[in-house]
């Protein structure tokens, strides 16, 4: 399996657009603080997180083929079962049916990182260190904020046995960690 650096050089050599790599690092987080809660393969997990959107703007145009691009690009470098989150986040176009617990957390992580970096970007010092739960909870239940962030998809995090207020938390805290690398 590459290590952290290597799938680093390998993000940046696909993905040009710094608000994809800042997204790319978000979901990471998340997904690292998500596999330390559920004793998961913490490094696996984090990887999943970093590389699962490798081939975003290569395929932005044909979501058909997003994540089936990525899944070529890393097979043999990481294992089938990071292979196949990447895959089930995308399983309207690929197929994979996210079953297992890295496959929806990784629904959950893509989708909850938006819904925290939205929540930052609407206060006024628009920094992530003023987000609140409660803020969390309510921007959760406004289905008029960011409407793009799938909350059917955040409340994956229930399947894994993780609860909405713990995974915002956990999701909020990860975010927090790497709040200069996020310019947040």
């Amino acid at each position: 399996m590459i290590n952290r650096r290597e799938a680093f050089t390998l993000l940046k050599k696909y993905i040009k657009n710094d608000k994809l790599i800042k997204h790319s690092l978000a979901v990471e987080a998340i997904m690292g603080e998500i596999a330390t809660s559920l004793d998961k393969d913490e490094e696996l997990w984090r990887l999943v997180g970093l590389l699962h959107d490798l081939d975003y703007e290569y395929t932005e145009t044909t979501p058909e083929k997003h994540a089936n691009v990525s899944a070529q690009i890393l097979a043999g470098l990481i294992p089938e079962k990071g292979i196949n989150a990447i895959k089930a986040h995308n399983y309207i176009h690929t197929d994979y049916i996210p079953t297992t617990s890295i496959d929806k957390s990784l629904l959950a992580a893509d989708a909850v990182s938006g819904l925290v970096i939205a929540a930052a970007l609407v206060m006024s010092s628009k920094r992530i260190h003023n987000v609140r739960l409660e803020t969390l909870l309510n921007k959760f239940n406004d289905k008029s904020f960011a409407k793009g962030c799938d909350r059917n998809r955040i409340n994956l995090c229930l399947d894994v046995g993780i609860d909405l207020d713990a995974f915002l938390m956990l999701s909020l805290n990860a975010l927090k960690e790497i709040s200069d690398e996020l310019n947040l």
